[in-house]
């Protein structure tokens, strides 16, 4: 009893750390910067198969959801940000499909379809995003926190602009959350201190 006892309290400190990881990094390098123009950048994911797949899927779900419920979702624009698989179709244009047909979203929607690394996923939609107020960028919380990183070093004037957006949420992918916070401390390993700051 008492080994099971055990094992039940390791499995909930673990999903515990994983939520508490992944909420802490949706939460860095943000603030809450107003305006009427908005951008929701959503990051695609590697993508082998000739329709978005379940990480892309969800990836849009949760962009679609960061249109701020009190914001007019017509100064709003959706930036979908992936260049091509190995099926031959681009990140961006999976994602954009997805949208559209499953989704039936017919807001603001932009492409950047070049890009390959994270890194040049923010180079490509910079000049998506000179005069918006708020950007928000969609990913994993890792993943998220990263791009946001790399804006800042990139442009700290537009990263000046950055709210949080909808792409953490308790209980969601909990079971995975502690794999999510193991990878996300490994592929986080380059950010500064100051680069993972917490704005409540």
């Amino acid at each position: 009893m008492r080994r099971r006892t055990r094992l039940a309290m390791t499995g909930a400190a673990t999903l515990a750390w994983g939520e508490w990881l992944n909420w802490r990094w949706s939460r860095a390098l943000v603030g809450s910067r107003g305006g009427a123009r908005e951008a929701v950048v959503v990051l695609g994911y590697r993508n082998p198969q000739t329709t978005a797949n379940f990480v892309n899927r969800w990836r849009v779900r949760a962009g679609v959801r960061s249109i701020a419920s009190d914001h007019d979702a017509r100064g709003t624009r959706v930036i979908f940000s992936g260049g091509e698989t190995t099926a031959g179709a681009a990140e961006a244009r999976l994602m954009t499909n997805y949208a559209k047909s499953a989704l039936a979203f017919d807001g603001t929607v932009l492409l950047e379809d070049r890009s390959t690394t994270t890194w040049e996923n923010m180079t490509n939609v910079i000049p998506l995003l000179e005069d918006v107020d708020r950007i928000k960028i969609v990913s994993q919380p890792a993943h998220a926190l990263k791009a946001r990183a790399y804006l800042r070093r990139q442009r700290p004037d537009l990263a000046e602009k950055l709210v949080r957006a909808d792409d953490y949420r308790l209980g969601e992918w909990m079971l995975a959350k502690p794999l999510l916070a193991l990878y996300g401390l490994w592929t986080l390993r380059g950010l500064k201190a100051d680069e993972r700051r917490i704005s409540l």
